[in-house]
């Protein structure tokens, strides 16, 4: 098709949509008047479209819906799963091995520290004991009689001090003879509970065999991991409450007992330790809780999603100030289902443009949805300039 029948067709084309729009288009004649194309009879008659009103000098007010922006509060609150063991917790196993002669203790049972809990096959350990004390009494005795010769100058100050000598290595080795002994005893390093024994008496265990496990449940040890942003907020001795998974409205309020000195590369999290108290001795290592802590958190203007527009120069909010549009570019911290949190200079209190955004211009004056409309200006009244 050559050019000018191209156009001719455009020509057409625009003129007949102008036709429908000035037909069904509500106050579209007005509209055509104002602009100079209507007759004499609208010459002078004031654009009045939908979602205008008469401004100040005859300028055309633009009707929005707003929204007041609030404040929001963001970082206030960590929530985490942690698992639970006890403070103290020991394995024990005997130092040497033997055969298990007797077990004094019974699974649940609370113990000591420094109680007997198990006694190896010592009858080689106790002879050597005697055996060394004699020895040691023979070396005392000898020691008496040079020191008697030596007062009647029958021996030398030399088969004194040798004398002596003998009796220091001969009371050593009594001594390491009783240590050995004693060791035949398995003794509960730390107070708490026994666990369920996994051994009996007439079992032969070694140095590595585990004898009973011990849990010092006065308190409870929480480990758990935050994300990184909490790092510089943590430190030893800020509150918390722990709350244990199968029990979810029983909170305990414990204390952060150590934070780790490192992030964790892999997953961008801290390892954070915490204290709880167990006195009633309802808890057990192994116990998962949601542990909560509470922060000052940042604080950022909140405004509605539909608010939110974008521009080659990145998002902006249409603020309304003095009854006119202000661009106002705004940085997205979080976005929320209802709400969206940025950085600008927003206060609360403030009124965002939510609807009729596209109709907004800078400085222009506008009228929110629900204020009054102002006079209509008279039909004899000078139209807007341009």
């Amino acid at each position: 098709m050559k050019a000018w029948k191209q156009l001719l067709w455009a020509i057409v084309i625009v003129a007949a949509a102008a036709a429908l729009w000035t037909s069904f288009a509500p106050n579209g004649r007005e509209w055509i008047a104002w602009l100079g194309l209507g007759g004499p009879a609208s010459a002078n008659v004031e654009p009045s479209g939908q979602g205008r009103q008469g401004g100040r000098g005859g300028a055309p007010q633009t009707r929005v819906v707003t929204a007041d922006v609030a404040q929001s509060t963001i970082n206030d609150r960590l929530q985490a799963v942690g698992s639970g063991r006890a403070n103290k917790s020991v394995a024990v196993t005997p130092y040497t091995s033997g055969q298990l002669r007797e077990i004094v203790i019974a699974p649940g049972q609370r113990v000591e520290a420094g109680a007997v809990i198990a006694m190896l096959d010592s009858d080689v350990e106790e002879i050597a004991l005697e055996r060394a004390n004699a020895a040691r009494d023979d070396a005392q005795a000898k020691l008496d009689r040079v020191k008697a010769l030596r007062a009647s100058n029958t021996s030398t100050a030399v088969q004194v001090s040798d004398a002596e000598l003998v009796v220091r290595d001969a009371a050593l080795a009594a001594r390491d003879a009783q240590v050995a002994l004693d060791r035949r005893r398995i003794v509960s390093p730390i107070s708490g509970i026994v666990g369920i024994l996994p051994v009996e008496a007439g079992n032969y265990v070694a140095a590595q065999t585990t004898v009973a496990t011990i849990d010092d449940r006065s308190r409870i040890t929480v480990d758990f991991w935050v994300p990184e942003r909490f790092a510089t907020m943590i430190a030893v001795g800020n509150p918390l409450s722990a709350s244990p998974i199968s029990t979810p409205g029983q909170v305990i309020e414990g204390t952060v007992s150590a934070v780790d000195n490192r992030i964790d590369e892999a997953s961008r999290t801290l390892r954070v330790q915490a204290s709880i108290p167990n006195d009633d001795d309802t808890l057990r290592a192994g116990m998962s809780f949601q542990v909560s802590m509470k922060f000052p958190g940042n604080n950022y203007p909140s405004v509605d999603p539909l608010a939110i527009q974008w521009s080659l120069d990145g998002a902006y909010v249409w603020a309304v100030r003095d009854g006119k549009a202000v661009r106002m570019p705004v940085k997205i911290v979080q976005r929320n289902t209802e709400s969206v949190l940025v950085e600008a200079a927003l206060v609360a209190g403030d009124k965002v443009v939510t609807e009729g955004v596209y109709a907004v211009r800078e400085g222009a004056a506008v009228m929110m949805a629900g204020e009054p409309a102002p006079p209509a200006v008279p039909s004899g009244s000078v139209r807007p300039a341009g």
